[in-house]
Order: structure tokens, then C-alpha cells, then sequence
């Protein structure tokens, strides 16, 4: 595995409101965070700033953010890395199509949301305007029709599914995925993760959180990136092998960041309490 990657203000911020799901987070449990990747306390505010005016994070009354709704099909998307594994079915040779043709190239902001859904759930192009999958997902093509709609792709594209494709046209379907490729990620981060865990426990604190979160988010990343080919294009027991110890990595590292986050969250709350305090003095003083 390559090396790992300082977050950008924007996907630190994204992934620490993801990991607190439906809780918030106080701004200086965020700027602590910001502090132990090298980013700015200014930058952190108004990176939030920003992530406000584009409706990704909103704040409630308190002060504190949490991830807004217009995050919140990419937000599912990502916190369901854990059961992935629940989310396919045997095979039974079929493929579902997305036809997107409809979808005009200079419709950018369309475009872009569309070829963020296909991504998500592991389409490739096969021919211009047409993507394939293996019909392999819990749920079928009603399931894969209503999550690609949720994550962006324009309702106008035609979801639907494929049988009984010509010999040549099968073989180019199954050589859409990089298939040893994808197979060599997996042993890749498995290596590191159990490389990563044991080291975490004897690491000073501050490093010890940044390498979790590092490798962590990037594991989970390629998790919730991974098209979940059927076995007889990648075998299962790679990919559930990698899920497994992830899951494991990931009670590891939540550890470390929940006494972090702890802390920091108490040592906001009296700052947050004494801004209140003046607030209140200087409109009593304006009465």
C-alpha cells in the first residue's frame, strides 16, 4: 500500500461528522482534530464555513455540526461499510444496466452526480452510455434502481436488467474490473492493517490517532468503493477476510479517538458556556 495521505480540511471535517453519525460535534472537538493533522484552526472554521453555504454540515442550536442532508445518501452510503457483506446475493449470470444517454454531457452538475453513483455501487462503462454490473445485490435492480436515484444519477437514465448475453459480449463484461488489481488491494491493506494495529497501543497518543484515522479512512474508503463482484469474478473469502479485520482495526482505533473526542468536548463546553454567559451580560447591559 502507498503511503497515506494528509486528509484536505474539507474530507477531515466530512469524515469526523460521518463517524459521529447521528450525534454533533462541538467546532473546537474539530479544531482539536485539525490541530493533530497540521490544519489551522482558521482554516478548519472556514472550511466549515463553506461546508455550510454548500448545505453539506449544518449547525444546530448549540453550536456544534453535524453532517446536513444533501450528505446524508453519501453519509449512509459510507457508515454502512460493516455489512457490506450482507449487501450481496449468489449470482446467477445477469447483469443490470444503466443507460444514461439521456443525460447530456454540458448538464455537468447531473453528470457528475451520476457518475458519483455509478461509483459507488460498482458500475463500468461498457459501451457510451451504458454501464453494467453483476445483478448480484441484496434486492435486485429495484434496490441497485433506488440507491443509484438517492446518490445522484438523474431519474431520466433507464436502470435495468440484462440476460443472456452473447458469448463475446459476456467476456467483455467480465473483463470490465481490474480483477487482479483489486484482489492485490485487498491483500495490500490487510497487510497494513495488521501491521498498523499492534503498533497502535505502544505509539504516543497524538500518533496513534492520526495513523488509525489515516489507514482507517482509507480502508474504508476502498470498502465502500469495492464494485462486490461475485465469486466467480473475485473470490468472497479475500474481500470478507479484509472487511473482517477492519471491523476489527476500526473498535481499535474508535477507542483511541473516543477518549480524544471526550476530552476535547468537555474542554469546549465550558468555553461554549462562557460565550453564552457574555452574550447575556452584553444584552442585559444593552437593555
Amino acid at each position: 500500500m502507498s503511503a497515506l495521505v494528509t486528509p484536505s480540511p474539507k474530507h477531515l471535517i466530512l469524515d469526523l461528522l460521518s463517524t459521529a453519525s447521528k450525534s454533533a460535534m462541538p467546532v473546537g472537538a474539530l479544531v482539536a482534530a485539525g490541530h493533530l493533522f497540521a490544519v489551522s484552526e482558521n482554516n478548519i472554521r472556514v472550511t466549515l464555513a463553506r461546508l455550510r453555504a454548500a448545505r453539506m454540515v449544518e449547525q444546530d442550536e448549540r453550536g456544534q455540526y453535524r453532517l446536513a442532508l444533501a450528505a446524508a445518501p453519501v453519509g449512509k452510503q459510507v457508515a454502512a461499510w460493516r455489512s457490506v457483506d450482507a449487501r450481496v446475493r449468489p449470482w446467477d449470470g445477469g447483469w443490470i444496466g444503466v443507460h444514461t444517454t439521456a443525460v447530456r454531457r454540458s448538464e455537468r452538475r447531473a453528470h457528475r452526480g451520476g457518475e458519483r453513483a455509478l461509483r459507488f455501487l460498482g458500475f463500468e462503462r461498457f459501451e457510451t452510455g451504458l454501464y453494467l454490473r453483476p445483478d448480484n445485490l441484496s434486492g435486485g435492480v429495484a434496490t441497485v434502481r433506488q440507491r443509484l436515484y438517492e446518490l445522484g444519477l438523474d431519474a431520466r437514465a433507464l436502470v435495468f436488467v440484462i440476460h443472456a448475453l452473447d458469448a463475446r459480449a459476456e467476456r467483455r463484461a467480465r473483463r470490465l474490473w481490474d480483477t487482479a488489481t483489486l484482489r492485490g488491494a485487498y491483500r495490500s491493506s490487510l497487510a497494513a492493517l495488521n501491521k498498523s494495529e499492534p503498533r497502535l497501543s505502544n505509539l504516543p497518543a497524538h500518533a496513534a490517532l492520526v495513523e488509525s484515522f489515516l489507514l482507517g479512512g482509507r480502508v474504508i474508503r476502498q470498502i465502500v468503493l469495492d464494485p462486490l463482484l461475485p465469486e466467480p469474478l473475485v473470490p468472497a473469502s479475500e474481500r470478507n477476510g479484509l472487511l473482517e479485520a477492519m471491523r476489527h482495526y476500526d473498535r481499535v482505533g474508535r477507542s483511541c479517538w473516543s477518549s480524544f473526542l471526550t476530552q476535547t468536548v468537555a474542554a469546549a463546553a465550558p468555553s461554549r458556556k462562557r460565550q453564552l454567559q457574555l452574550v447575556g451580560a452584553r444584552q442585559g447591559a444593552a437593555a
